[in-house]
């Protein structure tokens, strides 16, 4: 009787050892019958959530870093318009015309702004008080520079170089120094002596246009996007490229903001220009807003070169 009642206990204890081994074995994480792991199905249909994912939020994300830096954009050029307010508040309204002193007056005035301590504050002529390195580049135009180079020439001398920029690179002077850098060009009908579109050199009094006096001044356009320091269309008729530009040849109808352009106004007013509406803006006084290239003036969807269909007509 002893000897079984042994027996029967070793075999409980063997059968709760055995117990215990089987709970272990089944509790281990790694074990392939552990029911709080993934099976190999789950896992992917994870992975494959979250691929789906990235691919919907990835171009989201990329479009509003896009659209903040269009808006970094406008805030730098809204701060050239107080910075070239001032200097027409200390000039009578007047800004310099192109040519001026041997040097391109539209480059005079942006160097003059633009480079702050780094020339003379007490030269003659030289505008300064306001430093401007810090909105000189365009966020989505920022880096690197074209690969062309121009060269301007009075009376047989070199008097400036510099670099083109592209849709996405700023311009460059390299010379006269100190270089710098910028990807805004000024509109240079309004430092023409033709700003009131006659063609004609008026008398040197005259040749100033006093800006203050203008009407419709949101209409013409002062700084905006551009690969050089000058910026504007020439003519009314003037056709629109016939292929994407990069920017390298200094065309103006660059799709640097997803088919618009941001534009600083003579009345100090920041706004993105659709790359149609570039042929409806004033740029000159006497510029016909309803020309060939415009609503007003007949073109049809089907007359725009291929790259631009898809924008918005005006």
């Amino acid at each position: 009787m002893a000897r079984w009642e042994k027996r029967v206990k070793g075999g409980e204890a063997a059968s709760a050892g055995v117990g215990r081994s089987r709970t272990r074995i089944i509790n281990r994480k790694s074990s392939i019958v552990n029911p709080h792991g993934f099976t190999l199905i789950e896992l992917l249909v994870v992975i494959a959530v979250i691929a789906v994912l990235m691919a919907v939020l990835l171009p989201a994300l990329g479009a509003a870093r896009k659209r903040a830096k269009a808006l970094i954009c406008r805030s730098h050029l809204k701060e050239w318009g107080t910075t070239l307010g001032l200097y027409l508040e200390e000039n009578e309204g007047r800004f310099p015309r192109a040519g001026s002193n041997g040097v391109d007056g539209t480059l005079s005035l942006l160097r003059g702004l633009n480079v702050g301590d780094k020339i003379d504050p007490n030269a003659p002529g030289r505008y300064h008080g306001v430093r401007t390195e810090g909105i000189a580049l365009c966020p989505m135009a920022n880096r690197g520079n074209g690969p062309g180079t121009f060269t301007g020439r009075a009376g047989g001398e070199i008097y400036v170089e510099g670099k083109w920029g592209l849709t996405f690179a700023p311009w460059e002077i390299t010379r006269p120094a100190p270089s710098f850098r910028m990807s805004y060009g000024l509109n240079n009908h309004v430092f023409s002596f033709s700003f009131d579109g006659s063609g004609v050199p008026r008398p040197h009094q005259m040749q100033y246009t006093d800006v203050f006096s203008l009407r419709r001044r949101d209409g013409i356009p002062l700084l905006l996007d551009a690969v050089q320091s000058f910026a504007s269309l020439a003519l009314e008729g003037q056709r629109p490229p016939n292929h994407e530009p990069s920017g390298s040849a200094g065309e103006i109808c660059i799709n640097r903001h997803d088919g618009t352009l941001n534009s600083l106004f003579l009345d100090c007013s920041v706004r993105a220009v659709g790359l149609k509406e570039l042929w409806t803006l004033k740029w000159h006084l006497q510029w016909d807003t309803c020309g060939r290239w415009t609503k007003a003036g007949g073109v049809q969807p089907e007359d725009w070169p291929e790259w631009m269909r898809r924008f918005k007509d005006y």
